[in-house]
């Protein structure tokens, strides 16, 4: 968990000086990067990595650690085939094991990680739910619909309110948090929904059996395609797909402000620097600060969406991948001296 946050007012500052200096010309994959950093392409949808063969349409995606080295988890926006895979690195990088966590759900867009390691992966199809997935693969993944059926995007485990919150992709799709009974258990637990007066309601029936989870409550704020969502130092950032927007719940102070516009996916680094897909094949870094550069340009990849951004646990590599509709899709690794 980073550190360090945005300051707690004040408007974005696009322009001035990167941490990083300026970007390169495109190296391997098309991936501009300041000086000092590399990139290369890890996994590719259809094509055999570790002897798994890489799915289609990679979405969301997390980091957890595993002994020396690390695992990315990437889920796969496919109907019906969906789920999600894993790429297990050595501690010099290499890959030594990819394997399948999830298989058989639907459209598994986005999720997030839990801080007792698992992964969260969501299903965006309608009456959609919650996956929760060993990353280590030694588990056998378990719905959680305690959290609710419906059009589920993203999941950012809370651990200071022992609180999940999540994001939904409908046109007037709402913001929810999940309250576990017992936190690091999300079998049973309570779904509460943002309302407009800025105070959390119940959801009266999660499983949505007669009425959309999103139109249960009255006074229940309405936002344009919930999109990605992570939580770092008190705040939970979330994109809205429909609109663009960037914003921010302050947790602690129970306020919702939006930054800026242009952004489809976020990350955040132990700096304290969030990091930011534009709707561009762009990534930009945004300090705590406030200030706003680019950090990574992917050329010869127009038209592509830019997902599952994630650091390893030692941040010092930022992985996403880049897909373009449900059957291309190329998985990105960038190493470099990140800031600490």
């Amino acid at each position: 968990m980073s550190h360090k946050t945005l300051l707690r007012t004040g408007p974005l500052l696009p322009g001035g000086a990167s941490p990083y200096g300026s970007l390169g010309l495109p190296g391997p994959g098309g991936l501009a990067l300041p000086s000092g950093f590399t990139g290369r392409v890890v996994a590719s949808s259809g094509h055999k990595v570790a002897g798994l063969t890489w799915h289609a349409a990679p979405d969301g995606g997390a980091c957890f650690p595993d002994g020396d080295g690390w695992i990315y988890v990437s889920n796969s926006e496919l109907p019906l085939l969906g789920g999600a895979s894993a790429l297990r690195f050595h501690a010099d990088g290499s890959v030594g094991d990819a394997y399948r966590i999830l298989s058989g759900t639907d459209l598994n867009c986005a999720g997030g990680a839990t801080p007792w390691q698992t992964w969260l992966s969501c299903e965006l199809g309608h009456r959609g739910r919650v996956f929760e997935c060993d990353p280590y693969g030694a588990r056998a993944a378990r719905p959680r619909l305690a959290m609710g059926r419906f059009k589920h995007e993203a999941a950012a485990c809370d651990p200071e309110r022992g609180v999940v919150y999540m994001t939904e992709d409908e046109p007037d799709g709402c913001f929810y948090r999940f309250r576990p009974g017992d936190w690091g258990d999300l079998t049973e637990g309570t779904l509460e929904v943002l309302c407009s007066s800025g105070r959390w309601r119940v959801v009266p029936s999660p499983a949505a059996l007669l009425q959309e989870t999103r139109h249960q409550v009255e006074d229940a704020r309405h936002f344009d395609g919930g999109d990605a969502c992570h939580y770092a130092g008190g705040v939970c950032y979330f994109t809205t797909k429909g609109d663009t927007g960037l914003w921010a719940y302050d947790a602690q102070t129970s306020t919702l402000d939006r930054l800026c516009e242009g952004v489809r996916a976020i990350t955040a680094a132990p700096s304290g620097d969030l990091y930011v897909a534009r709707e561009t094949t762009q990534i930009d870094v945004i300090a705590p600060d406030r200030a706003v550069t680019p950090f990574l340009r992917l050329v010869g990849h127009e038209g592509a969406e830019l997902t599952g951004l994630a650091f390893s646990p030692r941040g010092d590599r930022l992985y996403f991948s880049a897909r373009r509709g449900r059957t291309e899709g190329h998985t990105f690794e960038v190493a470099g001296p990140f800031r600490g």
